[in-house]
């Protein structure tokens, strides 16, 4: 990380508001971290982190049952921040949830104890913080209407679909990876893609799936 100032600048809309004191605190107290594929970043019963900007990867953010059963509520890319990394910080969030690296991820941290007091000093801060994380809830309705009121086929479909649109028609995820993003089981996404696969939308190898018929895939989201 070059440019913390420029970094924080750029993505805190209320930075300029903060008194040059403030600002030269956060750009002192970032951390950068890397975190490997498959790391879980956050817990319930670990110490509250504070607020996480992407630089680039990907994280997930997920409930996990006393069952073992995990439903992704939504995803962090690069360029994002993951604000229930700092839920501590808000106490409308009143429920625990896990955040997982999907791929090798590359993230800056601002400590809780670091802008805590600026959120109390600067109402548009607190503010900045609740509409990024109602942005977030608006996702996670998204992924219960999903869970609650499509069949699988659909749920699947539609995901290929928001993945090809992002990274292109080669989706490099497992079967196992793709049913934890959409909450179902592995077992049951595979047979989803080899119908998929004997329709002609996909073609499927290990570690990946690549979209071969946009239309067909985009008839069933």
């Amino acid at each position: 990380m070059d440019n913390p100032e420029y970094l924080l600048a750029h993505t805190l809309p209320f930075w300029p508001e903060l008194s040059p004191e403030e600002q030269d605190t956060l750009k002192r107290s970032v951390l950068p971290s890397n975190v490997p594929k498959g790391t879980v970043t956050h817990r319930a019963d670990q110490e509250c982190q504070g607020l996480l900007l992407l630089l680039s990867g990907q994280l997930r953010v997920y409930l996990l049952s006393e069952e073992g059963r995990e439903v992704t509520l939504y995803r962090v890319r690069a360029g994002e921040l993951c604000v229930m990394s700092s839920s501590c910080l808000m106490d409308a969030i009143v429920f625990d949830v896990l955040i997982e690296a999907m791929e090798d991820t590359q993230a800056v941290t601002i400590p809780s104890a670091i802008l805590s007091p600026i959120l109390q000093n600067h109402p548009r801060a607190e503010l900045f913080l609740y509409k990024t994380a109602s942005e977030r809830f608006s996702d996670i309705m998204w992924t219960m209407q999903q869970i609650l009121f499509m069949g699988i086929d659909r749920r699947v479909a539609i995901f290929l679909w928001d993945e090809m649109l992002r990274n292109g028609p080669v989706i490099p995820l497992t079967h196992d990876e793709i049913a934890r993003c959409i909450g179902s089981a592995r077992e049951v996404v595979t047979k989803v893609l080899r119908y998929f696969s004997q329709e002609g939308i996909v073609s499927l190898s290990r570690g990946k799936v690549t979209i071969i018929d946009r239309e067909k895939l985009r008839a069933l989201t």
